[in-house]
């Protein structure tokens, strides 16, 4: 993979890290919150990776060959549909998770949610997720992962990641997962012809990629792993370890909590 561009091409127009900020927490800190910086939001339009990819004209929804562009483009939509929550909210929660992984499932089912209701829905954090398929031990995860982010591009990632992590146990040793997946997508309302085309010219392999390899350079080395206001968590920790780091990062940034 080509060597990434300075940090500033990376830094998101409304998610700034100042350098002063991520010194202050340590090596291991400045390193997950530089990948927050250059997978989260900005990867797509910069990421060398998906460049040379979406280089390569692929047949695209329409018949015709899809244009650099027009795969950027989609790949940008798509990422911007993989976060949820106040755009103001200057607290985020980074979900770095693997579909097919059980302890991801565990804090996806009983976390998440409250995460959601008593943090996001309120207008405080924003949540997002970041692909991390452990493909030496899940074979069916990629698949679920592609499908996820091109349902993203259409508006529908959460639905669907709560449908794959629901059916966890269905479809793990499923041996048509591209199929399965593909079922569970439709059902959740995208446009079957885009969401199939998506799939089938691997659209989002280059963003999904680009989320593993960084991640790993990062140094995080399994799942779930998470960001919370910057702050690295590990583990499918119950929520109350998660409302101690948020209620913490919303004071340092001047936020009520519930």
């Amino acid at each position: 993979m080509a060597s990434l561009p300075a940090r500033d091409d990376y830094l998101p127009l409304y998610m700034k890290t100042s350098s002063r900020s991520a010194a202050s927490t340590g090596i291991a800190l400045a390193s997950l919150v530089l990948l927050v910086l250059l997978v989260l939001l900005s990867a797509p339009a910069a990421s060398a990776a998906a460049q040379a990819q979406a280089a390569r004209s692929e047949t695209g929804t329409n018949g015709t060959n899809s244009t650099t562009a027009d795969r950027q483009a989609r790949v940008a939509t798509a990422d911007r549909g993989r976060i949820r929550g106040n755009t103001d909210a200057k607290v985020w929660v980074v979900v770095i998770s693997d579909f097919q992984c059980p302890f991801c499932k565990k804090w996806h089912h009983e976390t998440e949610p409250r995460i959601t209701a008593e943090y996001v829905r309120t207008g405080k954090v924003q949540i997002a997720y970041i692909n991390y398929p452990i493909a030496s031990i899940h074979p069916n995860a990629q698949a679920t992962h592609e499908a996820a982010m091109c349902a993203a591009e259409q508006g529908k990632f959460w639905p669907v990641a709560d449908a794959l992590f629901a059916t966890q146990q269905v479809w793990k040793g499923h041996r048509d997962i591209v199929r399965f997946a593909d079922s569970l997508t439709v059902a959740a309302g995208v446009d079957p012809a885009r969401f199939r085309a998506c799939v089938r010219d691997g659209v989002m392999r280059p963003l999904i990629d680009a989320d593993l390899d960084r991640s790993k350079r990062m140094g995080v080395g399994s799942t779930p792993s998470f960001l919370v206001g910057g702050r690295p968590l590990v583990g499918a920790q119950p929520y109350e370890a998660f409302k101690q780091a948020i209620d913490a990062a919303l004071a340092a940034a001047g936020q009520s909590t519930p």
